[in-house]
Parts: C-alpha cells; sequence; structure tokens
C-alpha cells in the first residue's frame, strides 16, 4: 500500500495542532502530511490586540514549530480545492500555482474580519482579525497626536480585550466603545462589575445598546442619529469565515461554515474534514460553537483521533467539545476569567484582577506551547495504516504536486 496524503490547509492553533496529533498517531512510512499556510511564521492571534499597540510578539516559524515530526510545511495561499479530483491548488508569491493531490484534506482556513455589509466599514475601518490588520493599525495608532479619538466597535471578547488595550498603553487618546447590547451581558454580575470598574479606570467611554450604521473617515453614524467621533475605527463585530468553502460543492451552512459530523467529518465529502472556525460544529444541546481557540482546538484534537483512528482501524474518539470559561485580558494588569456552563453561559463564578491576568497569559502560552507540542499525554508509539479512510478511495500515489 502506498502512502496515504494528509493535507492540511490553514496554519493556525488548530492547523498545526491537527497536522502535529495526527503525525504522531501514524506511522511515517505510511502517511505523507503537508500543512499549507500563506504565511512561514504562526501567528498568535489571541495576541493581536497587544501587537496593534506597539509591543512585539515573539517570532514561530513554522518550519521550526514542525521540526522533528513529519510534517512537510507548503508556503503559498490556498486559491481552489477541486473536491471530485481530490485537489488543492497553491499559488505561491511569485504567482506559481501547483496542484497537491490529496486522500484526506483537513480544512483550517479559520475566519477572518466580518464587515457586515455596513457601508464605509471596509474603507475606512482598522481590524485585528490577522497581522496585517494588526500591523495597519499599530502604524495609526502611533501617528495619532494627544487628545485624537479611537472608537472600537464591538463589545464582545475581542473588542473588550483591543479597547482595553488600546486605552492603557494611550492615556493621551479619547477612546471610546461601542456596542450594541449592554457592557458586559455575556457576564455574571460579578464580572460586570469588574469589567465597568476597568472601563471607568481607564477612561473609557461607553456607548451601550448602539448600532453603527455608517462609518466615515473622522466619525461614525449610528442607527438612531447620532454621530460619534472617531479618528480612527477598530471594527470587531464577529468573523467572517473564508469564502472558498461555499464555492467547492461540500455542504456548508448560511454563515458559509462547512457542516461536519461528530468526528468533524464532512457531512457530504467524508474524505474531508473541518476543523475550528471553518467547521459548523455541534456543542452542548446542539448549539453550535462559537468562533474561538476555545471551540477550534478540541475540534482539532478530535479530527486527528478520528482520521488515525479510520486509517488504523481503531475506535472512534467519542469526547465532545465542551466550555469551561471564557478569558478576557483587560490591558496588562487586568483581567476577567467567567466560568460558563458547558453551552457557553455564563455562572457566578469568575476570576477578576491581577491573578485573571495571570491565567489569561497561561492560558495564551499555553496555547502558542500546545501547538509546538499537539501530542502532549499521547503514547509515543505510531500505529501502522491498515485501510483508506471510511467513504474514500484507497491512496493512489505519494502526495506529487503536478504545475498548472
Amino acid at each position: 500500500m502506498q502512502q496515504h496524503r494528509i493535507i492540511v490547509i490553514g496554519a493556525g492553533y488548530t492547523g498545526v495542532t491537527a497536522a502535529g496529533r495526527v503525525a504522531r498517531r501514524l506511522r511515517r512510512e505510511d502517511v505523507r502530511i503537508t500543512l499549507v499556510n500563506a504565511e512561514p511564521d504562526f501567528v498568535e492571534r489571541v495576541r493581536l490586540h497587544q501587537l496593534a499597540v506597539g509591543r512585539e510578539l515573539t517570532p514561530r516559524p513554522l518550519r521550526d514549530l514542525l521540526a522533528g515530526t513529519g510534517v512537510e510545511l507548503r508556503v503559498g495561499r490556498v486559491t481552489g480545492i477541486d473536491v471530485e479530483h481530490r485537489t488543492v491548488t497553491v499559488t505561491d508569491d511569485a504567482s506559481d500555482r501547483a496542484e497537491l493531490a490529496y486522500d484526506t484534506l483537513v480544512y483550517a482556513l479559520g475566519s477572518g474580519w466580518a464587515a457586515g455589509g455596513v457601508p464605509g466599514v471596509a474603507e475606512h475601518a482598522h481590524e485585528i482579525a490577522g497581522r496585517p490588520g494588526a500591523l495597519r493599525l499599530r502604524d495609526r495608532l502611533a501617528g495619532l497626536t494627544a487628545g485624537a479619538s479611537v472608537l472600537v466597535v464591538g463589545g464582545g471578547l475581542t473588542g473588550l480585550e483591543a479597547v482595553t488595550e488600546i486605552a492603557e498603553s494611550r492615556p493621551d487618546l479619547a477612546v471610546a466603545l461601542a456596542t450594541q447590547d449592554g457592557l458586559g451581558d455575556q457576564f455574571s454580575a460579578k464580572g460586570r462589575r469588574h469589567l465597568r470598574k476597568v472601563i471607568d479606570r481607564l477612561g473609557v467611554t461607553v456607548h451601550e445598546h448602539t448600532v453603527v450604521a455608517r462609518v466615515a473617515p473622522d466619525h461614525v453614524a449610528t442607527a438612531d442619529g447620532r454621530t460619534i467621533p472617531a479618528a480612527v475605527t477598530v471594527w470587531n463585530t464577529g468573523f467572517a469565515v473564508h469564502p472558498l468553502a461555499a464555492a467547492t460543492g461540500l455542504t456548508t451552512a448560511d454563515t458559509g461554515q462547512i457542516v461536519v459530523d461528530a468526528t468533524m467529518r464532512s457531512v457530504s465529502h467524508p474524505e474531508v474534514y473541518a476543523i475550528g472556525d471553518a467547521a459548523e460544529v455541534a456543542g452542548p444541546g446542539g448549539k453550535p460553537l462559537r468562533m474561538s481557540c476555545a471551540s477550534g482546538v478540541p475540534t482539532a484534537w478530535q479530527a486527528a483521533d478520528a482520521i488515525a483512528a479510520r486509517l488504523t482501524g481503531r475506535a472512534l474518539p467519542t469526547t465532545a467539545p465542551r466550555y469551561v470559561n471564557q478569558c478576557v485580558s483587560l490591558g496588562r494588569k487586568e483581567g476577567l476569567i467567567q466560568y460558563v456552563t458547558a453551552d457557553d453561559r455564563p455562572v457566578r463564578a469568575a476570576v477578576t484582577g491581577r491573578l485573571a491576568a495571570l491565567y489569561k497569559e497561561v492560558v495564551c502560552r499555553g496555547a502558542a506551547w500546545g501547538v509546538g507540542n499537539p501530542t502532549l499525554g499521547l503514547p509515543s508509539r505510531r500505529r501502522a495504516v491498515v485501510a483508506p479512510e471510511a467513504g474514500g478511495r484507497a491512496a493512489t500515489g505519494v502526495g506529487e504536486a503536478r504545475g498548472v
């Protein structure tokens, strides 16, 4: 039997974790695992609000993270997927294209900025959903003079981290937050009180129950007719998945996410797995998991273990993803750890203050460490591939690339 070709597209938290974990499960002579990513470095997305205010992040080259795993890195953008012929088209910086053939595909392209169709957002707002956007915002903030107005739109976890980071690092600016709900409605009473205390201490002006209807170069207009000054608008109202999945023929949800079963396998194409933000995953009670690192990494574990189990003829994993807490940094000195139910509803318990900030820092470091060590606790034994995946064809090549 020839090598089974596994291609993982996207090298965020989920993609790197899945590639490394499945490599640890299987004998190297039986599989060829390729990780495709547009950048040569791993990006700590949970720290991009820090990058945006000028803090340097530790470089994490993917080749270093993958050293010794047996996973091959291919740097290039995924510009097409042919699910019928089982190929991925990759385009590099020189605009050279190649088709990579797969027997099993793990789709981990994740999510990006969601402009939400609001006029002026794409032209005038900034985002921190990716490193390029965070770097552009960093340059813009660095050029602001004292008293300039900065408005963060969106009161979710990303918006709260962004507004507190900016306000703490630039106390000379007039920083504001616009949220369509009440401030901290997603938290318990204890969590809301602490959030309000930190926001007030940092001097952030909060516009609650406010919907931004239009973004201009120096202000935003709200749905109720008000104008809020904003020399810089930072848009954090949610994430959107890459449109590639919906164009492939894979069954997708209204969100554009790939619909998967409990093992993260596509319900329409059994040789394709989707993980992280790219997948619509049913959590406890059938409620879809939210887009987050906390959701994504468990789906990577599930997919990797399911692929290995199917290829080696062993029992499928049965652990279902669930939530434990929501971790929010509120600048460098404060934090909020909100404990939640399995389906992500807040409970009374919460950790606040400096201890919560340290907790969140440990979580961030642990997530980055886990990317480079995806097999913690796993047996070192690699098992032999005994059969192609159920529903898929037998491997027919050695993972060669064809130029196009």
